[in-house]
């Protein structure tokens, strides 16, 4: 049996990892600032459907809120997508003409008027966001999350990570 050796009022060691791994979580996305909740791409929250839809009803793959989530959990989601979803690459033209996810928008992240563009758009359908490595579509997170967006999945590692993985892209 091991004994508390720790000083009345201290946090106990089993704290510690906890708290490094909620950090590390806080300071993914490349923004530095990130408000991503942590849990998993399958959880549905009732706010993603209308309050008379039959939660059941709902598709299985719509993300909760602010989420950060792994390339495979956005090819998930995209292929069983939610009602309305949008895959947003904030990246330039060039990069997009490059390849990128089958189906995406694009609006280019270093556009004068991104922020005005980017508050023009639904905050109440589900996005997937994504850009090249994860720092541009983190600060778009932050913002969208300040415009009230409501379904947001930020696909970590952007495009680099989506290729990793053995993701298809597609050009044109």
């Amino acid at each position: 049996m091991s004994r508390n050796t720790s000083p009345p009022g201290a946090p106990s060691l089993v704290a510690s990892p906890l708290i490094v791994v909620s950090l590390l979580l806080a300071s993914c996305g490349g923004s530095g600032s990130s408000n991503a909740d942590t849990a998993p791409a399958e959880t549905i929250a009732a706010e993603t459907a209308p309050a008379e839809a039959d939660p059941q009803e709902t598709s299985a793959a719509a993300p909760a809120g602010f989420l950060l989530v792994e390339p495979e959990e956005a090819a998930a989601i995209i292929a069983d997508p939610p009602d309305d979803l949008v895959i947003l690459d904030v990246r330039t033209q060039e990069e997009f003409d490059e390849g990128h996810i089958e189906g995406a928008v694009m609006l280019d992240f270093y556009r004068d008027d991104f922020e005005t563009e980017l508050a023009d758009l639904d905050p109440n359908v589900p996005y997937v966001v994504y850009c090249r490595s994860g720092n541009r579509s983190g600060q778009t997170i932050a913002l969208m999350e300040d415009l009230e967006f409501r379904t947001v999945a930020d696909v970590d590692g952007g495009v680099l990570a989506w290729e990793t993985a053995g993701l298809p892209l597609t050009t044109g």
